[in-house]
């Protein structure tokens, strides 16, 4: 693997971790050549997945994509980014259960909305008031009620 600093290509495993139960493999590494430590990432390639819009309008899953609005919902919460790739992990695990080639955008935002509210109900919150365009304080109240 490597360096993405000195670009050097030895590098040596210093820890490995499963991720999502199996899924996936977090590896810490350490460059043989400057000695600077790095994270890397290993994953079955998954079969793609297209996402319609609302609007008709379809689009490749992006793992980015999800992880980008996670971390807005998450902001300044206590959530690892080891929590945040299981999240992501376990929602594309059950877009891919689906065994569907096109997968509605509604299927992503309640699989995240589901893992959420296990995870940080003030993220939950947040990431509801946006998926579910909340047009008042009722609606905030209605989905903060779902969590009693």
């Amino acid at each position: 693997m490597r360096c993405p600093f000195c670009r050097t290509d030895d590098s040596r495993v210093v820890d490995s971790r499963e991720l999502s139960g199996g899924d996936s493999i977090r590896r810490r590494r350490e460059c043989v050549g400057c000695h600077r430590r790095f994270t890397t990432y290993e994953r079955v390639e998954s079969v793609s997945l297209v996402i319609v819009k609302k609007d008709g309008r379809r689009e490749e899953f992006s793992q980015d994509k999800l992880r980008q609005k996670l971390r807005v919902a998450l902001t300044k919460r206590p959530v690892s980014e080891d929590q945040i790739d299981t999240v992501i992990s376990r929602v594309e695990g059950e877009l891919t259960a689906l065994n569907l080639k096109e997968v509605p955008s509604d299927a992503i935002g309640e699989a995240v909305l589901r893992e959420l509210k296990e995870l940080d109900q003030v993220a939950y919150i947040r990431f509801a008031s946006v998926y579910r365009q909340f047009a008042d304080i009722e609606d905030l109240r209605r989905a903060v009620d779902t969590l009693a």
